[in-house]
């Protein structure tokens, strides 16, 4: 079996995120014009701010389009295989007999967009959740089914 990808609309959802965050600095940036504030030496603080800004939001874009490249995921017979990382790959298999429970969430982006995400609950003490963003909502569905269904199976086959 292949890795499977994401739905491309999961770019918008992280391109729209940072673009979130940038619209907040840029926010600091008018504010700290409206206070007055006075920066000793360069450019007032909403162009500075500003050209901050557009360097996230073009950072952003780029990182969205590598990262959609990278992300995939598979399930296998005992486990959930993921790949993912630009900067840092990282790999991981999620055995079923150490999952707790699955879940299925979409937040205002993923909804406005038509994407939902799967959050794999394990047994474990850092980082114990995994998430599989951009699935359409019946692929979320199938695949928490899924992961459920596999999860249960391997908890009898360890008793």
């Amino acid at each position: 079996m292949q890795l499977q990808t994401l739905h491309p609309r999961v770019r918008l959802v992280w391109v729209a995120s940072t673009l979130v965050s940038a619209g907040v600095v840029a926010a600091f940036g008018l504010l700290g014009t409206w206070l007055g504030v006075v920066l000793p030496v360069g450019p007032e603080p909403a162009t500075l701010f500003g050209a901050l800004a557009a360097v996230i939001a073009a950072l952003g874009v780029v990182f969205a389009v590598f990262r959609y490249r990278v992300w995939g995921y598979e399930v296998r017979e005992d486990s959930l295989y993921l790949v993912r990382g630009v900067l840092t790959r990282r790999v991981s298999s999620v055995p079923f007999v150490r999952v707790q429970h699955v879940d299925t969430r979409r937040g205002p982006l993923e909804r406005a967009v038509g994407l939902a995400s799967v959050v794999v609950y394990t047994a474990g003490s850092r980082g114990a959740d995994i998430t599989v963003p951009g699935l359409t909502p019946d692929r979320a569905t199938e695949l928490r089914e899924r992961l459920r269904e596999l999860a249960t199976e391997s908890e009898y086959d360890a008793v």
